[in-house]
């Protein structure tokens, strides 16, 4: 009669002591307080109450660093958040060294980001972010090591300065870009001079250039149909010399045509 009951009883009890953990969770089991070993992932049996265990996760945990006020080197004071991602590499430390691993990294974590961010001046911190996370990663792990968690990354996601620190590095950059621009017209000029020396090196070597130069931009002039047009005095000295030339030319071509009189000599027109 008390057979089955007592197979029942045991068949619940083995069901009762049975746990299933999944592929990123470990098993950390106490035997009468004591720990006895690390186990999982799947089905593990525990002899309760005699043994009892903690679950711990192996996936990685994004923790966010809250804002806080920090005063850099060269005493800005801004303010910054940031974020962590850690994972525990030993569930045995991570559950018997430190009660709650969380909160032992948010608040080691807000230390170092105030201690680290106070060497840097606010140049260097703009500047140089990947470099100062770098450091405050190497910080936190340094403290966390012991409790069987590794910081993977810590980044700063944002820095909201002064209104009156905004004001004076718009103006700076304004002023940058004022320079650069200054410097970019300055240089046009330089090159735009040194190749005009270069065309009136080859203009004063031939002098038809200047002439032909001359009548392109009047060319330029004529298809734009304007009522004006401005010729230059050396232009019209020009043709004045291109007249007087034409002029003897015209007279011996007279000479040429007009027919001769009885003593031999042309007749007069």
């Amino acid at each position: 009669m008390f057979g089955p009951i007592v197979a029942l009883i045991l068949l619940m009890y083995i069901f009762a002591c049975l746990r299933i953990l999944r592929q990123y969770e470990r098993g950390v089991i106490f035997s009468l307080g004591k720990f006895s070993g690390v186990r999982g992932p799947g089905l593990i049996f525990l002899l309760s109450p005699f043994q009892t265990m903690v679950r711990v996760s192996l996936r990685t945990v994004t923790m966010q660093i809250p804002s806080q006020k920090i005063i850099t080197k060269d005493n800005v004071s801004i303010d910054i958040a940031a974020v962590a991602y850690y994972h525990i590499s030993d569930p045995e430390k991570a559950v018997i060294v430190i009660e709650n691993v969380y909160d032992a990294i948010n608040q080691i974590s807000q230390t170092t980001v105030r201690n680290v961010v106070g060497r840097f001046s606010l140049d260097q911190l703009l500047a140089q972010t990947a470099d100062v996370n770098v450091q405050i990663k190497n910080v936190i792990d340094t403290h966390t090591e012991p409790w069987g968690t590794q910081v993977t990354a810590v980044e700063i996601k944002d820095i909201v300065l002064p209104e009156n620190m905004q004001r004076a590095m718009a103006k700076e950059a304004e002023a940058e870009r004022e320079r650069r621009a200054k410097i970019v017209a300055a240089e046009g000029e330089f090159q735009a001079a040194v190749k005009l020396g270069e065309a009136a090196d080859i203009i004063t070597q031939h002098p038809v250039a200047l002439q032909l130069r001359t009548l392109q931009t009047m060319a330029e002039i004529a298809t734009e149909r304007n009522s004006t047009i401005i010729f230059p005095a050396q232009f019209m000295t020009t043709v004045q010399e291109a007249l007087a030339m034409l002029k003897p030319n015209a007279k011996s071509e007279e000479l040429l045509v007009r027919p001769n009189g009885d003593d031999g000599k042309p007749k007069p027109m």
